[in-house]
C-alpha cells in the first residue's frame, strides 16, 4: 500500500518535515529458527515486516495488519520483545519521519508466504548468524532480541535521569 491515507494527509500539510510516527515490526522465525525478512521495494534492503500504526489502532492490531499486507501470512503476536528508537528515516525524495518501533515475537497462524501489496519485492527466512546489512536492521539487537525469554528490551542510558 505505501504511504497511508492518514500520512499522506499529514504530509500535505508539513511537506517533507518531520513527522513523529509509531511502528511495528515482527520476528517471525520458521521451524529451524531462521528469521523472515522482506525485500523492500522502496529502498532495495532488507528489513523485518512490518509498518505503520494507523489511528485507532492498537500497535498489535496494525502489526497483524502490516505482515498480512508484505507478507501473506496471518500472525498472533506472542509478546512484546522490544521497543526500538527513536530512529529517523529520510526517504529518497526527502520525506523524513521518525519512528518509534513496538517489535513482537510472533507465530504464523495462517496465510501462505507471498508478498500482497506491492512493498515487497521478496521473502527469505535467513539464519540469524547470516543476516544482511542493512539499515532497517542496524537498529535492531536482534541477537538479544531472538534470545529474549522475559520482559522487554528498550534503550536507556542513565544520564536521562534528571540530575545524573
Amino acid at each position: 500500500m505505501g504511504i497511508s491515507n492518514y500520512l499522506a494527509g499529514l504530509r500535505a500539510h508539513v511537506g517533507t518535515g518531520l513527522i513523529l510516527h509509531p511502528g511495528v515490526s515482527a520476528l517471525v522465525r520458521d521451524d529451524d529458527g531462521r528469521l523472515l525478512l522482506e525485500h523492500r521495494a522502496d529502498s532495495g534492503d532488507w528489513s523485518l515486516p512490518g509498518g505503520a500504526v494507523d489511528p485507532s489502532e492498537a500497535p498489535a492490531q496494525a502489526l497483524v495488519r502490516e505482515v498480512r499486507e508484505e507478507t501473506g501470512l496471518v500472525v498472533r503476536p506472542r509478546r512484546l520483545v522490544a521497543v526500538i528508537g527513536p530512529q529517523l528515516i529520510v526517504y529518497p525524495h526527502g520525506d523524513r519521519l521518525e519512528v518509534t518501533t513496538s517489535v513482537f515475537d510472533c507465530e504464523v497462524v495462517g496465510g501462505r508466504p507471498a508478498p500482497l501489496d506491492g512493498e515487497s519485492l521478496e521473502l527469505r527466512y535467513v539464519d540469524p548468524a547470516d543476516l544482511p546489512d542493512s539499515p532497517f536492521l542496524a537498529p535492531y539487537p536482534l541477537a538479544r532480541l531472538l534470545a529474549a525469554r522475559e520482559g522487554a528490551w528498550f534503550a536507556w542510558d542513565e544520564a536521562w535521569l534528571p540530575g545524573s
